[in-house]
């Protein structure tokens, strides 16, 4: 028997779970989604990933500045869900809104709980390093990404694994998770297991001081900032594309190779920079107003003798 859904998701990663419960027969009450906002060139509002979806479905969308309110809880409750299915929403939920529907509130979350819990799980795992993440799904409480495991699935993240391909996987089969989560839900069977204690660690939203690459620190460590980065906010440096020309330059994969020199100075004609110790060799790049390229396709253009010096490098 279908389930009457909540469903409470903004950006690209939730939007294959939200399609994922339409597929499987479910009933969407409503969809909330953060409010349209200025993006783009012309900084004319966009309607979110989700919100966009949703309309294509004909469901109708709230877009609430906050839940705190007694008239924003009460238009909640009025929906008599089954249950609210949360996906990088974006607001708190109160405690009203936690207890209208009838089941609870689900959510799913893009890491090994209880590492990573907070708002940037898919870059802190690459840009830490780590080797595995996974996606769960978690029964929502008022603490920050606290509440007891359902479902889980490892995710194993490559050497060469960047946060855009990583969300990808992570979405897709998050969607195919919560599915089953609702199956076993319906009839009784979803399971539940409190967090470990240990190991907890926090995703902070990413700074974008944090986008500058360092070279001053020992390549694998850049190395995982570039992927952890890649493609948004893009980690970067700049070098003197001619004299007196400064060029911005994203780096959007690499790897680790043998190297030695003056951290953030190039080895030789192939993008290969020092850092403290071995070298980081760029794969693939994006000048600013071009599309992504390869090594290749970016020497094409611009020129980086041996000995260049990356622009303010530690």
């Amino acid at each position: 028997m279908p389930l009457r859904i909540v469903f409470m998701g903004t950006p690209e990663f939730s939007v294959p779970v939200l399609e994922a419960l339409i597929a499987a027969g479910h009933e969407l009450a409503a969809v909330y989604s953060q409010p349209p906002r200025p993006a783009g060139r012309g900084m004319a509002e966009q309607k979110s990933p989700v919100h966009r979806a949703a309309e294509r479905h004909g469901i109708a969308v709230a877009t609430p500045l906050s839940l705190r309110s007694e008239k924003e809880q009460r238009a909640f409750a009025a929906l008599n869900a089954d249950v609210a299915i949360v996906v990088a929403y974006g607001l708190i939920l109160p405690r009203p809104i936690l207890a209208a529907p009838r089941l609870g509130c689900l959510n799913l979350h893009a890491s090994a709980l209880p590492r990573w819990r907070g708002a940037a799980p898919i870059q802190r795992a690459i840009m830490a390093g780590d080797r595995e993440t996974a996606v769960m799904v978690m029964r929502m409480e008022e603490g920050l990404d606290t509440g007891p495991i359902s479902l889980a699935e490892p995710v194993p993240i490559g050497p060469l694994t960047t946060a855009g391909e990583l969300h990808d996987a992570l979405s897709e089969r998050g969607a195919r998770l919560m599915v089953e989560a609702l199956v076993r839900l319906e009839s009784g069977k979803l399971r539940e297991t409190p967090q470990a204690e240990v190991g907890v660690t926090y995703a902070g939203k990413i700074d974008k001081a944090e986008a500058r690459i360092d070279f001053a620190r020992a390549a694998a460590e850049v190395v995982h900032q570039i992927h952890g980065l890649s493609p948004f906010p893009g980690a970067w440096l700049e070098v003197e594309a001619a004299p007196g020309r400064i060029e911005r330059i994203k780096v959007l994969r690499a790897e680790a190779v043998e190297g030695r020199g003056v951290p953030g100075t190039f080895l030789d004609g192939s993008l290969t920079i020092a850092c403290v110790t071995g070298a980081v060799r760029i794969l693939e790049a994006q000048r600013a107003g071009k599309k992504p390229m390869s090594a290749a396709e970016l020497l094409r253009g611009l020129s980086v003798p041996e000995g260049t010096r990356v622009k303010h490098s530690a």
